[in-house]
C-alpha cells in the first residue's frame, strides 16, 4: 500500500516532526495549516533545493544511489539496493558511512518510508540533475536496438572492445557523466565513398550510433537546443565496472597535501596588524568622501572618474578602495545626501555620497569594535564588490555601489568559505586551490560556478583581517560564531516593524568575544608622540581619539603604520591657530604630549607663525585689508604678488579690493603673509571646517540579515508550531465528516461542491483543472482563519501560488497553496 509523505508525517511522534522542523526551518515561513500543506511544502521545488544545497558530496552521491535503485513499478528502493551499489571494492564506501548518510537524507525527508521501502520525496527530481549518478536512461526507454544489444551482455561487451580509440574516448567522456553530448556539425555524415566498410570510418559518433552505443535523442529530450545523442545506462554501468554505478565514492573530505602550517601567534599578529590597516584605510576613504563628496550616477552608483580619483587620494589601488566604499556603505558610515542636504530615496537625484551622521561615533570608538563594525557588514551584505569594473548582461560597466552588484546568495557562501577554514586546525593555511576542493566537498551545489567569486571572498578576507598568513584567526572564528548568534537572537528577540534588530550586544555596551580577542592582539591607544629635532611627530602606535582630533588640527600625516608619523609646519601651525589655538595652547599641547623634549626650532616656529598670524584682518567690502602696522601694509601694497587684487588704501590702516574675501585670503597667505578674517565687529572669525554628513544609515548587521539563511527555532517553539498543525489536521477533519443540513451529505467547499478531496489530492486537482482549463470549486483558509470557497478557473501553479480567474468577477487571484484545504472539479 502506497504511503503519502503526508501520511507518514501524520505516523510521527510530535518529538519527530520537531526535529524535521529544526533541520528545515523554511516549512515553518509562514506555518503551515496542518500537515498536509507541510508535506506539500517539503516536497517544493524552493525547499528542497534548500535542504540539498547543505548536504556534502558524498550525501549527494547517496541520494542518487536511491534515484538510481528505485523500482520503476512502484518508485520505491531499500537500503539494502543503496548498500549494493554503494560497496564496490576499489572505489565502495563503508557500510556505515552509507547508512549515516542515509539517516541525514531520512532526518531531512529527503528519503522517507521503512529500510524495505524507501521513497524520493518528488522535488528531488525536479531540482536535480535529471541523469542521477550522471547515468543515462534505460536502454529500454530510449531504443530498441540499444534494448536488444543491453540484453545479450556478451555481445555488448564485445561491441564495447570493438569500438575504435575515438569512439571509446567518447564513450568513457560520456560514461564519467552527464550521459547526454551535443552532436558537433556533421557528425552522423556517411563515411568516404572509397572505403565505406573500413573500421571506425566517418566520424567516431556514427559509428556509435550505428552499433547502438550511443542513442540519439529530441532536442526536447536533451535540452541542449540542439541534436544530442545518450549514452544508455546499462552502457554506463558496463564501463564504470571499476569505479561502481555511482563513481569513485568519497565518504571524507580531501586531505590536505600542500598546505602550510603556521604558528596561531602568528596568524593572529598578521592579521591583528591587517585589521588595524584597514581601520586606518577605512577613515581614509571616508574622509575622502567628507572632503569632496562624488555624485551618484541617475542610474545609480558612483562613476569611474570618482573611484579613479578617490583611489589617487588614498594612496590604494581601485578594487580595495571599491571594496572600502561598499564595506563603509553597508556599516551605515556612508550615505547618499542630495544636493540640498535633505534625505532622498530616488537613485542618482542630484545626490552625493557622504560620511554619515555614525561616522562621528565609529571614529570615537576602539579600533577592535570599529574593526568588528566593518567585518560584520562585510558578511552580512548582499554585494559582490569583485564585479566592480566588470559588464553586466547588457554589456554595460559595473561601478561601485551600483544596483548591479546585489547578489543574494553572498553572505552564505561567505560563511560557507570562511567556515570550511574555521574547520580546520587553527594555523593551518591551505591555498586557494585546496579551499575550494574542500569547499567542492562540503557544498558541491553551492560552489557550483561560483569558483571566480569564491576565490574573490578568500581575497577580501585576507584584506579585511579575517585571515592572516592564509589561516583564519582566532578572532575571526569568534566573529563567525557571534554573527551567528546575532541571526538567532534576530528572530528569538525583538524586532521592530522595519526589521531592525533590538537589543544587540553592541546596544548594550557589552564587547562581543571577537572584539575582547581582538583587543588583546592589538597596541594599546597611546595618549603621547615622541618629537625628533626635524619637527616630525612619531606616534608609537594607535592614537586615541582625543590625540587623533590634535594631531590631524596641528600636524600633516606622513606615514601610518604600527608607528604613525606626521610633521609639524607653519602651515599645518596656521590651521591649528585658525582653528581657535593660541600661541600658549600650542606650547602647552606639545609639552604634555611628548615624551621627548620639545625642540627649541618647534617652540620658536610656534611663536613665528602665531607673530605673524592676524597680523592682517580681511573684511568683506568686495573685501578689505586692515592692520595696525602701517609698515606692513605698505609692504602688501608694495608686492607685485598681489598686483592683480587691486590693492587701494582707504585709510594708513586700511586696504581695500573689489575682489571677494576667500580669494583675497588664498592670494595673501600664497604670498607668505598670514591674514586672518573678522566679521563686521572686528572679531576673528575661527575657520573650523564645517562638516557636512549624509543621515544615519542602519548598517546590514542590524537589518534581517541573509535573504537566503532561515533561521534556527528553539523546541518550545517548534513543539508549539507542531501542536497547531495537529489541530489544523483535527479541525480539517472534522469539516470533513460534519454532516451538510441541506443535502445530508459530508460537508462541502462552500457548501455547493461535491465532497472535499484530501489536501494532498488538491494539488493534483488543480492540476488537471489547468490542463483542462476547466473551473473548481476551491476551499481556503483566509488571513483572518476563517474556511470560504470559490469558484475559479486556474491558470497556473508556481512559487508556492494558485493564479487563477474568478468566474463570477472574472478577476485574476493569487492564492498560498499551502492555505487551500480542498479543490473539488464543478459539477
Amino acid at each position: 500500500m502506497t504511503t503519502s509523505l503526508a501520511d507518514h508525517l501524520r505516523s510521527l511522534p510530535d518529538e519527530a516532526l520537531a526535529a524535521l522542523l529544526q533541520l528545515r526551518p523554511d516549512l515553518v515561513l509562514p506555518v503551515p495549516a496542518d500537515i498536509s500543506a507541510l508535506a506539500i511544502r517539503a516536497q517544493s521545488r524552493v525547499s528542497v533545493a534548500r535542504a540539498l544545497d547543505g548536504l556534502d558530496q558524498f550525501t549527494l552521491q547517496i541520494l542518487d544511489g536511491a534515484r538510481l535503485t528505485r523500482d520503476p513499478a512502484d518508485g520505491t528502493t531499500s537500503v539494502d539496493a543503496i548498500l549494493a551499489v554503494a560497496a564496490v571494492p576499489t572505489h565502495g564506501a563503508d557500510p556505515a558511512a552509507v547508512r549515516a548518510a542515509l539517516n541525514r537524507l531520512r532526518a531531512l525527508f529527503l528519503l522517507y518510508g521503512p529500510e524495505h521501502a524507501l521513497r524520493v520525496v518528488q522535488g528531488v527530481d525536479e531540482v536535480s540533475s535529471p541523469y542521477p549518478a550522471g547515468l543515462g536512461r534505460s536502454a529500454t526507454d530510449l531504443d530498441p536496438a540499444a534494448a536488444a544489444l543491453c540484453a545479450d551482455p556478451a555481445r555488448l561487451r564485445r561491441t564495447v572492445l570493438a569500438a575504435p580509440p575515438a569512439a571509446r574516448a567518447i564513450l568513457d567522456r560520456l560514461a564519467a557523466g552527464p550521459p547526454v553530448g551535443t552532436l558537433p556539425p556533421k557528425a552522423l555524415d556517411a563515411p568516404p565513398a572509397d572505403d565505406p566498410d573500413a573500421p571506425g570510418a566517418g566520424s567516431p559518433v556514427r559509428w556509435l550510433v550505428e552499433n547502438a552505443l550511443l542513442v540519439p535523442i529530441s532536442d526536447a529530450d536533451s535540452g541542449s537546443g540542439g541534436s544530442a545523442v545518450e549514452l544508455p545506462r546499462e552502457i554506463g554501468l558496463l564501463l564504470r565496472r571499476d569505479s561502481g554505478p555511482l563513481g569513485p565514492m568519497q565518504p571524507l573530505p580531501p586531505a590536505l597535501g600542500t598546505a602550510a602550517l603556521r604558528e596561531p601567534k602568528a596568524v593572529d599578529s598578521a592579521g591583528a596588524g591587517q585589521a588595524m590597516e584597514v581601520v586606518r584605510q577605512a577613515e581614509t576613504v571616508l574622509e575622502a568622501l567628507a572632503a569632496e563628496p562624488p555624485p551618484v550616477l541617475r542610474s545609480g552608483g558612483l562613476g569611474v572618474r570618482d573611484l579613479r580619483r578617490i583611489a589617487r587620494g588614498v594612496g590604494l589601488d581601485e578594487p580595495t578602495t571599491g571594496l572600502l566604499l561598499e564595506v563603509v556603505y553597508a556599516a551605515g558610515l556612508a550615505g547618499e545626501v542630495d544636493l540640498a542636504g535633505a534625505t532622498t530615496t530616488r537613485a542618482g537625484a542630484d545626490q552625493q555620497v557622504l560620511p554619515t551622521a555614525g561616522y562621528e561615533a565609529w571614529r570615537a570608538g576602539t579600533l577592535a569594535r570599529r574593526w568588528e563594525q566593518l567585518a560584520q557588514a562585510w558578511l552580512a551584505m548582499t554585494r559582490q564588490p569583485g564585479l566592480i569594473g566588470q559588464r553586466d548582461e547588457r554589456d554595460r560597466l559595473i561601478t561601485v555601489l551600483s544596483p548591479e552588484l546585489e547578489r543574494a546568495g553572498t553572505p552564505t557562501a561567505r560563511r560557507a568559505l570562511l567556515g570550511v577554514l574555521a574547520g580546520l586546525d587553527p594555523g593551518t593555511a591551505p591555498g586557494p586551490d585546496e579551499v575550494l576542493a574542500l569547499l567542492a566537498w562540503r557544498s558541491p551545489r553551492r560552489l557550483r560556478g561560483r569558483e571566480a567569486a569564491q576565490r574573490e571572498v578568500l581575497a577580501e578576507a585576507a584584506k579585511l583581517g579575517l585571515t592572516g598568513l592564509g589561516a583564519i584567526t582566532s578572532y575571526g572564528r569568534l566573529l563567525l560564531t557571534d554573527s551567528a548568534g546575532a541571526e538567532d537572537r534576530l528572530t528569538a528577540g525583538t524586532d521592530d516593524p522595519l526589521g531592525v534588530r533590538l537589543g544587540a550586544d553592541e546596544s548594550a555596551g557589552e564587547a562581543s568575544t571577537a572584539v575582547r580577542a581582538l583587543d588583546e592582539l592589538l597596541p594599546a591607544p597611546v595618549d603621547h608622540f615622541l618629537l625628533q629635532a626635524d619637527l616630525s611627530l612619531v606616534v608609537p602606535g594607535p592614537p586615541e581619539p582625543t590625540l587623533a582630533a590634535e594631531l590631524e588640527a596641528l600636524a600633516d600625516p606622513e606615514s601610518a603604520g604600527g608607528a604613525s608619523v606626521y610633521r609639524v609646519t607653519s602651515t599645518s601651525l596656521r590651521r591649528a591657530l585658525d582653528a581657535g589655538y593660541a600661541a600658549e595652547d600650542l606650547h602647552a599641547l606639545f609639552q604634555r604630549r611628548s615624551r621627548t623634549p620639545v625642540p627649541q626650532g618647534l617652540t620658536y616656529l610656534v611663536d613665528d607663525v602665531a607673530r605673524k598670524h592676524g597680523g592682517l584682518r580681511v573684511g568683506s567690502a568686495g573685501a578689505y585689508v586692515r592692520s595696525d602696522d602701517e609698515a606692513l601694509l605698505a609692504e602688501v601694497v608694495a608686492d607685485r604678488r598681489l598686483s592683480t587684487m587691486s590693492l587701494r588704501r582707504l585709510a594708513p590702516t586700511v586696504l581695500a579690493t573689489p575682489f571677494q574675501v576667500g580669494r583675497l585670503l588664498t592670494m595673501l597667505r600664497e604670498a607668505g603673509y598670514a591674514p586672518v578674517p573678522e566679521d563686521a565687529s572686528g572679531a576673528v572669525v575661527l575657520s573650523r571646517t564645517k562638516v557636512r554628513r549624509a543621515p544615519a544609515r542602519v548598517p546590514v548587521t542590524n537589518r534581517v540579515g541573509d535573504p537566503l539563511a532561515t533561521p534556527r527555532l528553539t523546541t518550545p517553539r517548534v513543539l508549539g508550531i507542531v501542536e497547531q498543525m495537529r489541530r489544523g489536521d483535527a479541525a480539517a477533519r472534522a469539516a470533513r465528516r460534519a454532516p451538510d443540513p441541506v443535502r445530508g451529505t459530508a460537508g462541502r467547499a462552500g457548501g455547493s461542491a461535491t465532497p472535499a478531496h484530501a489536501h494532498t489530492q488538491a494539488l493534483a486537482v488543480l492540476q488537471q483543472a489547468i490542463r483542462d482549463k476547466a473551473p473548481v470549486w476551491v476551499g481556503y483558509v483566509d488571513a483572518h482563519g476563517a474556511t470560504t470557497s470559490r469558484l475559479v478557473r486556474p491558470v497556473s501553479i508556481g512559487a508556492g501560488y494558485l493564479r487563477a480567474e474568478d468566474e463570477r468577477t472574472e478577476m485574476l487571484h493569487t492564492f498560498a497553496l499551502h492555505r487551500i484545504t480542498a479543490a473539488v472539479l464543478d459539477e
